[in-house]
């Protein structure tokens, strides 16, 4: 039994009822089920969820939207798009909208369980060294926070994780293949190029505009922080 508590946000009836009845015969602790995304939004604001499945497609707020409202709003919670759209560009709109991982329709329920035990374990893992410190940046892992010069920086899980990453292994260079075995497994559908999209989204959140990125690109093998 691996214990979770799922909101899924699906407007399909026969769908969403199947989802949760499986979800729950798998171990899940509690699945709450919304049609729209207004109710997806409210929900996940008022209640923690190990993870938030969103359709892409709701009335009343699209999961798109509704992932980017929850991301402004500071929601740390892990958050998995369920898509008919598999093309490349659409699977980087939902990473930028700050999704952590996506399911193309239609899926195998074993996948689906899988991807979520997969996000609630990377995300709520055990925690080391509570507060890191570098170039000005501050990370309390046990809260799962972000500063600098006590301004908050709202990360995704997924974005929180590979900068937790790379701090904690600050000075050695971490190769992409390694960042991604870490981040996202290689059981996973998710592509290499995933990596370099996602080290873009957190540039822009960490970096000061007139510095130097916090995080160097070390062209042909990965990326690291240097210890300063």
């Amino acid at each position: 039994m691996f214990a979770v508590k799922i909101l899924l946000a699906e407007d399909d009836e026969m769908l969403g009822g199947l989802v949760v009845h499986l979800l729950e015969k798998k171990g899940a602790k509690t699945v709450d089920w919304v049609t729209e995304g207004e109710d997806a939004f409210h929900f996940a604001m008022a209640s923690f969820y190990d993870v938030v499945i969103l359709d892409w497609m709701m009335p009343n707020g699209d999961g798109i939207s509704i992932c980017k409202n929850l991301r402004k709003k500071g929601y740390g919670g892990a958050v998995l798009m369920l898509t008919a759209k598999d093309a490349l560009m659409d699977r980087v709109e939902g990473l930028e909208a700050g999704a952590d991982d996506y399911l193309a329709k239609p899926f195998e329920i074993e996948e689906l369980w899988a991807r979520l035990r997969a996000l609630a374990r990377r995300t709520y893992s055990p925690l080391q060294e509570e507060v890191l410190k570098v170039s000005g940046i501050e990370m309390n892992r046990t809260a799962r926070s972000v500063f600098r010069a006590n301004e908050r920086i709202n990360l995704t899980p997924r974005e929180f994780q590979l900068l937790d990453l790379l701090i904690q292994n600050r000075g050695t260079v971490l190769t992409r293949e390694m960042i991604f075995d870490r981040i996202w497994g290689f059981d996973t559908e998710v592509e290499m190029k995933t990596i370099d999209a996602t080290i873009k989204l957190l540039r822009k959140k960490i970096d000061t505009k007139e510095g130097v990125s916090l995080i160097e690109t070390v062209r042909g093998v990965g990326y690291k922080i240097e210890k300063t």
